[in-house]
């Protein structure tokens, strides 16, 4: 199982950022020290081209970031500053997922240590995200590698707006979000489904409103390929998730997802999504445990 890693291309943030860079170094650390994995595991992505990123952005929005010509509004809205490496850390962040999802047409899953940049729009970016890795990534398999539907299941604890307005009127993607009612964005888009949780929800609540909602899913479209957000933040002690899901309710959350690909045999590709818990390590363990628990299901 390929693993893509584009943390060396490290953006340069003032001193007290919000955005937790350190976590992905973090995780590769924590899952070479698991015994699972080493150091040949991990690729380095190539940067997703212009070609592949036009088709799920606006050409101005794209030419506009890669000059750095957004407005200040414009970046205040992304949440960090501009510079050439987030420009080019997030090509390469969009190229892993493109990468995961086409490794995952051979070996059944493959896994974007990072992505899952599900608030960005196709003329804006948001909420730490500038380039819409699933989007992107989903449409370039269809160009690519001749792939029918795609199914998007993003379970981090934000709803997925931007994946949902840029894919909105395409019959051929199927995007489901399963997040918190009462948190970012505050002004929700329409995806094909969308669950939409109370504050403080629990592991038994969640993995029953998921269940229903995968079911809802794999009815209403054919899947040739899933791409999964497994984002860390449904978690108790995430700063910015208002559910309550414990470390063992996230891991059945994805032996939930990855069993339903597993028994319809439908590829997956992984994206990292958020993670903003109190305690950094308590991130990283359950990015870890995503990744670990794929490893032993698809080897």
């Amino acid at each position: 199982m390929k693993l893509y890693y584009a943390n060396q291309f490290v953006l340069p943030l003032p001193d007290g950022h919000r955005f937790p860079m350190e976590k992905y170094s973090r995780l590769k650390e924590a899952l070479i020290d698991s015994g699972f994995f080493d150091n040949d595991d991990f690729q380095v992505p190539p940067a997703a081209t212009d070609v592949q990123i036009a088709r799920a952005h606006d050409d101005d929005y794209l030419n506009r970031v890669t000059r750095g010509d957004l407005t200040a509004a414009e970046m205040r809205q992304i949440g960090f500053p501009w510079s050439p490496q987030m420009v080019e850390r997030s090509r390469r962040s969009s190229g892993a997922t493109i990468e995961a999802a086409r490794a995952s047409l051979v070996a059944g899953c493959a896994v974007n240590l990072a992505g899952g940049t599900h608030h960005a729009h196709a003329t804006y970016g948001s909420g730490f995200c500038v380039f819409n890795d699933a989007a992107i990534a989903a449409r370039a398999m269809q160009a690519e590698e001749g792939v029918g539907q795609v199914l998007v299941i993003d379970c981090d604890v934000h709803q997925g707006d931007g994946t949902a307005t840029i894919l909105n009127g395409d019959d051929s993607i199927f995007t489901f979000s399963i997040h918190g009612a009462r948190n970012f964005p505050f002004c929700k888009a329409s995806s094909d489904l969308d669950i939409e949780l109370p504050d403080e929800t629990g592991d038994e609540d969640y993995l029953a409103a998921l269940g229903s909602g995968l079911d809802e899913a794999f009815k209403r479209c054919r899947p040739e390929l899933v791409i999964y957000l497994a984002g860390a933040d449904p978690y108790v002690g995430d700063r910015l998730g208002r559910l309550a899901l414990s470390k063992d309710g996230l891991l059945r959350r994805d032996q939930m997802v990855l069993g339903e690909c597993v028994s319809r045999r439908t590829p997956v590709a992984i994206a990292m999504a958020g993670g903003y818990a109190n305690e950094i390590d308590d991130t990283v363990a359950i990015h870890a445990a995503t990744v670990i628990l794929a490893r032993q299901i698809y080897g």
